[in-house]
């Protein structure tokens, strides 16, 4: 099947879901072309079955905001018919569905009839999408595509609570590679560049913004550390980072706390992490968090959105109610003051995530992506 996916080409989870789903399915002999505005950050063009087109959004004075929905529909447009693309599966709900729409009103024109997938990742529906502005349009694209996903049972409750929303939704979780992270050969990094043989490694992996509750892990950590020798790894980069930064400097643990900005080498640094710190506000699913289940590491968070869906309470690791630091911190005291307790966690981390292979995930989508083709 000839499919474009178009996505954010960023560090964030739905680039790296979409990004990851398209090169299996590229894999798997589908033809995968990616439509966005840069080259998203772990596409490898090295297989024939991969593409890549850029959206370029000419800048003119009159325009206070570049038109790129409109740059973005018409090069969907062009692609559809150059490459004969069957099927279009766009990740966020705005701009994403409601240019898809576009174009495919655009191609019906030319007798052209192309299915949607429109997959939802989070922030999409309950951050911008439901601001009054977007509201009505992200309605609109989501009715209009032919089926829609979402990446949480939670996200689905919230969308259908949020908008007037007539479409079945199907939930379709977030997935790993789990065999490519295990067998990655390259991994060799030495343990001692990022903490002492007797210190426990504690990682967190976001883009620091505010739902991150990025102080409250630098508080959980603050507390572990008082008990237990350890090294805090914070991975990311956004507006927090700088506040937190202060914050170690005032609690005195600036030389326990690493701050790598964004890396590529997130699986050398989760290798040998020991515990996951993920205390957000919300997440539509916690993809941070699987990525460090699937090596091993067991993850304090909390019970918000889609997070009860990946980690699992008193097994992969624990679930705390939003801002009870004091609970996170304890929970991960408990895990890390017993080397055979900590051995156990580890062990089941692994475990659950090997739930989420994209072998298992792919084809629930492969699935519905016949369903629409068929149903067009």
């Amino acid at each position: 099947m000839k499919i474009a996916i178009v996505c954010y080409p960023t560090f964030g989870g739905s680039g790296v879901v979409a990004t990851e789903l398209g090169l299996e399915l590229a894999h798997r002999g589908h033809e995968i072309h990616f439509i966005t505005y840069k080259q998203p950050v772990r596409l490898a063009l090295m297989n024939s079955n991969v593409h890549y087109h850029e959206v370029n959004v000419p800048e003119y004075p009159l325009f206070h905001y570049q038109p790129y929905e409109l740059a973005l529909s018409s090069k969907l447009v062009d692609t559809v018919k150059l490459h004969k693309i069957e099927l279009l599966h766009v990740h966020y709900a705005i701009p994403h569905a409601y240019a898809g729409y576009m174009a495919k009103q655009m191609l019906k024109d030319e007798g052209i009839k192309i299915p949607m997938v429109t997959t939802l990742h989070g922030t999409d529906i309950t951050l911008v999408g439901n601001h009054p502005f977007y509201k009505t349009a992200v309605s609109f694209s989501i009715n209009k595509s032919d089926i829609v996903t979402s990446v949480s049972q939670s996200l689905k409750e919230a969308t259908y609570e949020l908008f007037n929303i007539k479409k079945d939704i199907h939930v379709i979780p977030n997935f790993i590679e789990l065999g490519k992270i295990r067998n990655e050969s390259e991994i060799r990094c030495e343990r001692f560049v990022m903490a002492k043989q007797d210190e426990f490694i504690i990682t967190h992996i976001s883009n620091f913004r505010k739902v991150k509750r990025i102080p409250d892990i630098i508080k959980i950590f603050y507390k572990i550390q008082q008990s237990i020798p350890a090294k805090l790894m914070m991975v990311g980069d956004g507006p927090e980072r700088e506040k937190a930064e202060r914050q170690c400097e005032e609690l005195g643990i600036q030389e326990k706390v690493i701050f790598f900005g964004n890396s590529n080498e997130i699986d050398k640094i989760l290798s040998y992490s020991d515990l996951f710190l993920l205390p957000s506000e919300t997440e539509s699913f916690g993809l941070a968090a699987l990525e460090a289940m699937a090596w091993g590491v067991p993850v304090i968070s909390t019970n918000t959105g889609g997070l009860p869906e990946v980690n699992f309470d008193g097994i992969s690791g624990f679930l705390s109610d939003v801002g009870n630091v004091d609970e996170m911190a304890k929970n991960a005291i408990k895990i890390l003051e017993n080397p055979e307790i900590l051995a156990t966690f580890k062990k089941r981390a692994l475990s659950v995530a090997t739930q989420f292979d994209i072998a298992n995930i792919l084809p629930l989508y492969e699935a519905l992506y016949q369903k629409a083709v068929n149903n067009i």
